[in-house]
């Protein structure tokens, strides 16, 4: 696993009769911002679980070096503890109470919260709290960050910061990082490679490296030309010079989107 965090290998998952990811083969180089996209119901958050260990494949097998953290969609705060406390719990494992103390405050220091130590998380607000969320994952020396929709319980200007941010601490404590997202504008800004899953069940459909460092101004040309080639790729959008189907408008979705019975309808 040399200069690899994870090795995929043919997995697939199903539950029951359900095939909900089918023979996903990947690396993940260590170092390395990999953003997963797809329609709903293709198995990203199936696909991040058994990233996290939580979940185990059907056939195939997962591999990974390193241990990790997960951020998910809706913070994980505890209600109880103040946002220095629950920075805290990300430093257990630091046996010495100073040392741990100094690394909170650094990190305080780091999300620009020296001043909301104390406060609760009902005190702070939503992009606060996530970023009280992205400190305690950061803390210490794991090697891996597996990212849960973070930001998409946040406003869109709130999600624009809180790119940055994230791309500003990753610049400070750098990892390995996984992100699971519907937005592909957030992917593309972010991600040094991203990976379009099919609808169910979920394939590798394309894969798209971006050589840019971060932060990414939006508007950069490659920053859009991803954007549009995912875009394509999902049948969001057409091909330049390819002709419009009949009846189908290309401000609609092209995939059949997944129902609660499992039925694809369109």
């Amino acid at each position: 696993m040399t200069g690899d965090r994870y090795r995929l290998n043919d997995v697939s998952r199903s539950f029951g009769t359900v095939e909900v990811l089918q023979s996903i083969s990947l690396r993940i180089h260590e170092g390395e911002f990999v953003a997963v996209v797809g329609p709903s119901g293709c198995g990203k958050t199936t696909l991040l679980n058994m990233l996290a260990g939580y979940d185990q494949p059907t056939s195939g097998h997962v591999e990974r070096s390193g241990a990790l953290r997960m951020v998910h969609q809706q913070d994980g705060l505890f209600p109880w503890r103040s946002a220095a406390e629950n920075i805290e719990m990300g430093l257990r494992h630091i046996a010495h109470r100073a040392e741990r103390a100094r690394q909170r405050d650094e990190m305080l220091t780091l999300i620009g919260l020296d001043g909301f130590a104390d406060h609760y998380p009902h005190q702070l607000s939503g992009g606060m709290r996530q970023r009280v969320e992205l400190a305690r994952a950061l803390a210490g020396e794991t090697d891996i960050l597996l990212l849960d929709e973070p930001f998409s319980a946040l406003d869109y200007i709130t999600r624009l910061r809180m790119r940055h941010e994230l791309a500003r601490l990753l610049h400070e404590r750098p990892r390995t990082v996984v992100l699971v997202t519907h937005d592909i504008e957030e992917a593309a800004q972010l991600a040094d490679r991203v990976i379009v899953l099919s609808g169910r069940p979920g394939r590798i459909r394309s894969e798209r490296s971006l050589v840019l460092p971060r932060p990414r101004d939006l508007t950069h040309p490659e920053v859009v030309e991803t954007i549009h080639a995912v875009l394509v790729e999902l049948g969001l959008e057409r091909r330049e010079g390819e002709p419009q189907e009949a009846g189908v408008p290309f401000d609609e979705p092209r995939y059949a989107p997944i129902t609660d019975d499992g039925v694809d309808r369109l």
